[in-house]
């Protein structure tokens, strides 16, 4: 009989706090209580774990961790910068979603598929951190092609959707639309831009390379997951769609890899899903991957106008797999083997 262990989910009212539960419930994670945490403005509220529990939402700041085993954090980078060494200190261990720890030397950042072994980092800190969304997906794609034929240089770029901005994101995306249709303009507040029948070049904050953090993150980021040796260059986009991250990324590898072979290396990996017909409809959106756990791989070909190119299209729901569900997935490993 497996333990239960006694989760927190801390940022429970928010879209990846929702998702999270609803995968604890679907994976059947063997949890024998589960608390919903969130800011004092939620205290209070409902939400629900599975299809019989409802959960009534508790306040973070008066939460004694004491005697939780797991703890799912996603409020946001300054809540987590406080929060999460809180409950580390209580015994937990923390997963956390929040862009705050994961360029930290002693947490270790995460993909499952990719670099599971990294696990065992935690006891420095009693954290481990989730990739960032975009990055997720890519270095589910790539670690397959790395191990096949090396990869030097990575460009992408990124067609994201506004859940990546949570809920305001998407609201906002809804209501310019139905404005657009009655001739109304509405001045955009969460995005620097109209998003509605636009795509914006910019997500989160310029650096002082004219890159932004979003890009940055890409960056860093699959350095530290894959190889440091590999260099990436990002170019992020949101888009106005609700759910799903799209990715054009094109490779520069160290030995030739045709698109015959490449296929073959990402339909025996864990986690990806190859869906590339070389025909109309042959190839996945972000439309058809809402819900769905998996990476999807599409429009494999060779790059002739570089050495050893290859060219792909990678598609995933970035609050499930760029998200909740990895975290998830990280705490299934670390109770098979870690703690």
């Amino acid at each position: 009989m497996v333990m239960g262990y006694r989760v927190a989910v801390v940022g429970a009212t928010g879209n990846v706090g929702r998702e999270m539960l609803n995968i604890l419930a679907e994976r059947n994670f063997p949890a024998d209580d589960v608390v919903a945490l969130a800011s004092a403005r939620s205290v209070g509220k409902q939400t629900s774990f599975g299809d019989k529990s409802i959960l009534k939402v508790q306040d973070l700041a008066k939460f004694d961790f004491k005697g939780i085993d797991i703890v799912l954090s996603s409020p946001g980078a300054k809540v987590s910068a406080e929060h999460s060494p809180r409950a580390a200190k209580a015994g937990a261990i923390v997963i956390d979603n929040t862009s705050y720890w994961r360029m930290d030397p002693d947490v270790p950042l995460v993909v499952p598929e990719v670099n599971a072994k990294a696990i065992a980092g935690y006891k420095g800190r009693g954290i481990i951190a989730n990739p960032n969304c975009s990055t997720i997906q890519m270095v589910v794609a790539l670690k397959p092609i790395h191990e096949a034929a090396g990869i030097r240089r990575v460009v992408v770029s990124t067609y994201q959707s506004t859940s990546g901005a949570g809920k305001e994101g998407m609201d906002e995306l809804l209501s310019q639309t139905k404005s657009f249709f009655v001739n109304q303009t509405l001045d955009p507040k969460k995005f620097p831009k109209s998003i509605a029948f636009n795509v914006i070049p910019h997500i989160d904050v310029f650096m002082d390379d004219g890159s932004t953090k979003e890009e940055w993150k890409m960056v860093v980021e699959t350095k530290k997951i894959l190889d440091p040796k590999i260099k990436v260059h990002a170019t992020c986009v949101r888009v106005p769609t609700f759910v799903g991250h799209a990715e054009a990324i094109n490779l520069e590898l160290e030995r030739s890899l045709d698109e015959v072979e490449a296929r073959r290396v990402l339909a025996a990996a864990p986690g990806i899903l190859v869906v590339d017909r070389r025909e109309n409809g042959g190839y996945v959106t972000p439309q058809e991957v809402t819900g769905q756990d998996g990476v999807f791989v599409s429009r494999i070909r060779v790059d002739p106008t570089i050495d050893n190119g290859l060219a792909m299209w990678v598609v995933s729901d970035n609050l499930r797999k760029g998200a909740a569900l990895n975290a998830i997935q990280i705490a299934e490993e670390l109770i098979k083997g870690y703690i």
